[in-house]
């Protein structure tokens, strides 16, 4: 499996003044990436794809303010609403060994320790301090695991596969 060149950050939640900024929502809260970037490509909900430079960028608790180059006007950055955002990973560092980017995992074909196939990563929420892995595959019920070692001994990114130890929940009495 060959990682692509871009990793989707987030999205354009909504314009943000007059002159032009918006507010890029990433998926995972606590992401400093962006400001770590000189750049970005932007898809916009009709599939056009443009890079655009960064001028500024102001985090917030939920978001990022971002002036984009030739983003001028309210109108343009409306324009803007609703699109994904992708960084290039030529422009990351890359993640150290038993580091992952989070991009990297979806898509990823995720099986028990005895090899039995349970989906594929398809989400992944970032809503509290370990990531969560959202699993579905047809026919069998969707499995959310958090991203630790406890539940998720082994990730073979080449290879397109996470070995999954699903959380075992008590059943009701």
């Amino acid at each position: 499996m060959t990682p692509s060149p871009l990793l989707e950050l987030g999205y354009v939640a909504r314009a943000h003044g007059i002159r032009g900024e918006v507010a890029v929502r990433p998926f995972d809260p606590g992401s400093e990436t962006l400001a770590a970037v000189e750049r970005v490509r932007v898809r916009t909900r009709a599939g056009q794809e443009r890079d655009l430079a960064i001028e500024s960028l102001r985090p917030t608790p939920k978001e990022d303010i971002v002036a984009f180059e030739g983003v001028e006007t309210r109108e343009d950055a409306e324009g803007l609403v609703g699109s994904k955002v992708f960084v290039y990973r030529e422009d990351l560092e890359p993640p150290a060994d038993g580091e992952y980017f989070q991009g990297d995992l979806v898509g990823l074909t995720a099986v028990d320790e005895a090899g039995q196939e349970l989906g594929k990563v398809v989400e992944i929420w970032a809503t509290s301090e370990v990531p969560n892995l959202v699993i579905r595959g047809p026919g069998k019920p969707e499995v959310i695991v958090p991203f630790a070692d406890e539940f998720v001994p082994s990730v073979d990114v080449p290879g397109g596969r996470i070995v999954i130890k699903p959380p075992e929940f008590e059943e009701e009495r």
